[in-house]
């Protein structure tokens, strides 16, 4: 039996009047994710325990099958798993995005600095390893705007600090929502510090923004807990430090960019290619979040389309053809709504299907309103991957 994980990224959404009164996902021409749900059981299951943000780290954590409660310890130390670091004890490592703040420094106008290219970026971050960087103060780059400080010794504890991601505050004055609690005013400094170093050159992203800081985790694999092997697909560190943790091995697919622009035709191939030789595979499409926090419904019903199109239906037709038995559940890890353009912890919609046991669901689709119908909800989102490998029952 062979195992497959599909979650777009920040595909929950609600309904709009131009959209005829219909959800993002409900709109969208997905004929694949249809078709698909009117063979499987559908549900919602809640990802975000209550008292922990909603978040694609806490979110994709407990679909991989991780209690959030336990195991959360913030966002950059996943990340710095995901880039190949190694965090002593007292080190912690902090998100560091690249973002655009009005002229005056005073306004969040884009998260992603315009989701400035990796190339661009890792520029940016060499300026600034080169004017702000210690022996104890590390700046590594990522993709796009996404980038990670390293602190070694910390002298402060993350659970002291209050952060606020960037994509949470757009267009927002930034004051209030600057690094709060001990110490902390080492970071709003290394903030300030950044705005005369980028002045430099001519790029969108004019600051850095820290946040979500942590320690290393402890995560037990999932070979240990399952007994089963599996790789990981995805353009964001954050989801393969998850897969580090989770004892999983990373895919680095060539073109994949975390946007619409990402390389769906290799991640099917890397996946297939992958479960030739292991049970499980878990793959993670970003670009429905980033068009949701840039509050692009145009845009983000072609990242579903485009989830359905290049990637749900080759990878169906390929896992046809090369398994004789696979099961596959379809989710997203929370919403994020074009209207708000921030994450929202709601219970969101999935589908489980097993090709040895088929459901018969005249006229279902997938959305939010036809998994709200099923009468179906599971409370624990790290309790899902359970139901997927055989270990639990609906």
């Amino acid at each position: 039996m062979k195992y497959v994980f599909l979650v777009g990224d920040g595909m929950g959404d609600y309904s709009y009047e131009e959209l005829d009164g219909k959800t993002v996902l409900e709109y969208a021409r997905t004929p694949n994710l249809n078709g698909l749900a009117r063979r499987s059981t559908l549900g919602l299951v809640d990802t975000i325990p209550e008292g922990l943000p909603p978040g694609s780290d806490v979110g994709n954590l407990a679909l991989m099958g991780y209690d959030p409660q336990q195991y959360y310890t913030g966002r950059a130390p996943l990340e710095a798993a995901g880039m190949g670091l190694t965090l002593g004890e007292r080190d912690i490592a902090i998100r560091c995005n690249l973002v655009t703040l009005s002229d005056d420094y005073t306004i969040m106008r884009d998260y992603s600095a315009g989701q400035i290219p990796t190339e661009h970026a890792h520029k940016l971050i060499r300026l600034i390893t080169r004017e702000l960087g210690t022996k104890d103060v590390e700046f590594h780059p990522g993709v796009s705007y996404r980038h990670l400080l390293v602190w070694r010794n910390a002298i402060i504890e993350p659970n002291d600090l209050k952060l606020t991601p960037p994509h949470e505050i757009p267009d927002q004055p930034i004051e209030e929502y600057l690094p709060h609690g001990p110490n902390s005013q080492v970071l709003i400094e290394l903030i300030r510090r950044s705005w005369d170093v980028l002045k430099v050159l001519n790029s969108p992203a004019n600051s850095i923004w820290l946040w979500s800081a942590g320690r290393k985790p402890q995560m037990p694999a999932l070979k240990e807990r399952f007994g089963i092997t599996g790789s990981v697909i995805s353009a964001v560190d954050l989801i393969k430090g998850l897969g580090v943790c989770a004892g999983l091995t990373v895919l680095e697919v060539p073109g994949a960019t975390g946007y619409l622009d990402t390389n769906y035709a290799g991640k099917v191939e890397h996946a297939l290619q992958s479960l030739r030789k292991q049970d499980f595979v878990y793959v993670h499409i970003e670009a429905p979040d980033e068009c949701g926090h840039q509050g692009r419904l145009d845009l983000k019903i072609r990242a579903i389309e485009d989830f359905d199109e290049k990637l749900v239906g080759p990878l169906l037709a390929g896992l046809e053809q090369q398994c004789n038995e696979f099961s596959v559940i379809v989710t997203t890890d929370h919403y994020t709504p074009v209207r708000d353009r921030v994450h929202v912890a709601a219970p969101v919609p999935f589908m489980l299907y097993r090709n040895d046991h088929q459901q018969t669901n005249a006229a279902v689709d997938f959305h939010e309103r036809a998994a709200e119908a099923s009468d179906l909800r599971i409370r624990h989102g790290h309790e899902l991957l359970a139901l997927l490998l055989h270990r639990a029952s609906l």
